[in-house]
């Protein structure tokens, strides 16, 4: 039997590392910023067409390449970083497996042009799907200058599943901001479409959070400082009251590496605990130093795993100087001590004040054996009609008004009273058309901690959870709107200006048509910036700033990319973003109206997300629980 082993050629194997290194557009940039970090440059140019689909160039001002060295770095595992596997354990380079220029190169059409410091002529190299096409000399500045075309061109699945340019490049400003965000000290310029997005000077680490995410969070940073012989810990964390509802100004850095740590996390939202607003995250952008030889960063091709020697001492670490750091500005809410009841300490007197004796005062004709008394009496009261309050006169008439309406019922039987019509446990369409016509005419509605409405039925009680039936009412009204484009818009008469980050302008501008035919009206001022000059008419009682905050977060939340569905996606968003929260206290008009409005949907039974919003509890279930 013939040998059927063989080894595969290095343009194979090449393709075959580029789908675990080079996933989009995003994991290029990473790679090539990070090589001209490693490089000594302090001037990085970021230039996109396409979202990296047509172009990706990164220029860089470092120390560049020899014409051998241009050339063996599209060899797999070529690196300048390390020379033995005992240097995996002092690591101090963003970059040491030599894999990534090799993965790029495979499936990609890449142009190289580099030169040293002294050197007359640098190098052009021309490499396309890991073959060379050519390598000549070339006229050109210090450092070196890369340049993706047509990425995945040789990878057709890879390059079809790719998002919306809108998506990919958000996923490139996330990788930007991470890398300029760990360095400072560096300026980083980012280009795409030939609008600048950013242009970002060297500068320290807390104008650098604020030029990247925004002037309003530069009143939310709170310092973090401490130093022990296992860590040392700095950078801000965020107030909690700005605390949002998505991940996105969350950042770990270890020496001056992005990483993600879940464990870590835990730490920080475990000192946030109680003073954080319902299901938000607080911002932070914490920098750690650390001894090399501790940390393991060789986990995976990304490089943003990384695994501590003793995790848990930097996890009460982290935890603690976060702690510190919330008290410490008077972040933490402070104590406030009830004084009612408390004992009246008096102020200790003078040496030879003289202390008057206590007096009692005592009621003589009080006698305990007289039980003919009906009032009691009190020993300690002086007079013994201390009784005749004329508080206490006509105390029937605090009962006035609270006579039993015929309007509600009264008993069990009223309440499970054969005049409602039966609804099952898993209630069918038509079912609840009907209940919903029988709950509008027996008026028989309770609003339960503000989140739940109850209404009786012959079965037993019907829960309707407000939120997610709100969510139906507004999905199922926008989605008729999109689809007839019959959105009608409420002028502000002072717009509210929105200052976004540069990855949520981009969002927002992604969808800004599909938002005008709902009524918005929407300009952009400049490249981060937006004037909400009108919402829709129906929604025109809510915050207009707030109401696109909150949309921006829910679409950033969507696990699938906003373009494909974007009608669907767009009207559960805006549905989130709008409806009442829980808490809202309900008029009884306004429950009924919801109520009606609700069984007025196509699907009442399931918010616009698949949860249920109706269920069914019976008799039998009560039962059991008072046996």
């Amino acid at each position: 039997m013939s040998d059927i082993i063989q080894l595969l050629p290095d343009s194979v194997a090449n393709q075959i590392a580029a789908g675990e290194v080079i996933q989009r557009p995003a994991s290029v940039v990473k790679e090539l910023v990070e090589n001209a970090i490693d490089a000594g440059a302090n001037q990085i140019k970021i230039n996109l067409k396409d979202a990296g689909r047509t172009l990706i160039q990164v220029t860089d001002n470092g120390k560049g390449m020899s014409p051998s060295d241009a050339r063996l770095a599209f060899e797999r595992h070529a690196t300048s970083k390390i020379k033995a596997a005992a240097d995996l354990f002092s690591i101090r380079t963003m970059g040491f497996r030599g894999e990534a220029l090799a993965s790029i190169a495979a499936v990609a059409d890449v142009e190289l042009r580099t030169k040293q410091e002294g050197d007359e002529l640098g190098t052009r190299l021309h490499i396309v799907g890991s073959e060379v096409k050519s390598q000549e000399p070339d006229n050109c500045p210090q450092g070196s200058n890369f340049s993706i075309k047509n990425l995945f061109f040789n990878v057709p699945a890879r390059r079809k599943f790719l998002k919306a340019n809108s998506t990919e490049l958000k996923h490139i400003i996330t990788e930007i901001q991470r890398v300029a965000l760990a360095n400072p000290e560096l300026s980083f310029s980012l280009i795409h479409n030939d609008s600048v997005i950013y242009d970002l000077p060297s500068e320290n680490q807390r104008k650098r959070i604020v030029n990247i995410f925004g002037k309003n969070i530069n009143q939310s940073l709170v310092p973090v400082q401490t130093d022990t012989t296992i860590i040392r810990v700095s950078g801000y964390i965020g107030q909690p009251r700005f605390a949002r509802k998505t991940m996105g100004e969350q950042f770990f850095f270890v020496n001056g590496r992005f990483m993600r740590h879940p464990y870590f996390h835990k730490a920080v939202m475990q000192a946030y605990e109680k003073i954080l607003p319902p299901e938000t995250i607080p911002a932070y952008f914490l920098y750690f130093e650390v001894e090399p030889g501790t940390i393991d960063i060789n986990i995976h091709p990304t490089k943003t795993e990384v695994k501590f020697e003793d995790e848990r001492s930097a996890w009460h670490i982290i935890h603690a100087c976060i702690r510190e750091a919330l008290g410490k500005f008077n972040v933490m809410p402070s104590i406030e001590f009830d004084q009612a009841g408390a004992i009246d300490i008096p102020v200790a007197p003078q040496p030879g004040a003289v202390v008057p004796e206590p007096e009692i005062q005592v009621n003589p004709a009080y006698n305990p054996f007289e039980e003919e008394k009906k009032t009691p009496v009190n020993p300690f009261q002086q007079s013994p009609n201390w009784t005749k309050d004329p508080n206490l006169k006509s105390w029937d008439k605090l009962y006035q008004g609270f006579e039993r309406s015929n309007d509600f019922p009264e008993t069990d039987e009223e309440i499970f009273s054969d005049e409602t019509d039966e609804v099952i446990q898993q209630p069918s369409q038509q079912n609840l058309h009907d209940e919903a016509e029988n709950g509008m005419r027996n008026h028989n509605f309770l609003q339960v901690k503000n989140k739940y409405i109850i209404s009786p039925v012959k079965s037993g009680l019907m829960v309707i959870d407000q939120r997610r039936a709100h969510e139906r009412v507004l999905f199922e009204h926008f989605m008729a709107v999109l689809e007839k484009n019959l959105g009608t818009s409420q002028r502000q008469l002072f717009p509210p200006r929105l200052e976004l980050h540069a990855a949520d302008a981009e969002v927002l501008d992604s969808i800004l048509d599909e938002l005008k035919t709902l009524g918005f009206e929407i300009r952009k001022a400049d490249e981060q910036a937006f004037f909400v000059e009108g919402v829709p008419s129906m929604l025109s009682h809510l915050d207009a700033r707030e109401l696109v905050e909150k949309l921006l977060e829910d679409v950033k939340n969507r696990p699938v990319d906003v373009k494909e569905e974007i009608k669907t996606n767009l009207a559960q968003s805006l549905a989130r973003a709008s409806a009442i929260n829980y808490g809202s206290v309900l008029k009884y008009e306004e429950i009924g109206e919801l109520f009606d409005s609700l069984f007025a949907c196509k699907t009442p039974n399931y918010s616009p997300t698949g949860k249920k919003i109706i269920t069914i509890i019976s008799l039998e279930e009560f039962e059991k629980l008072l046996k």
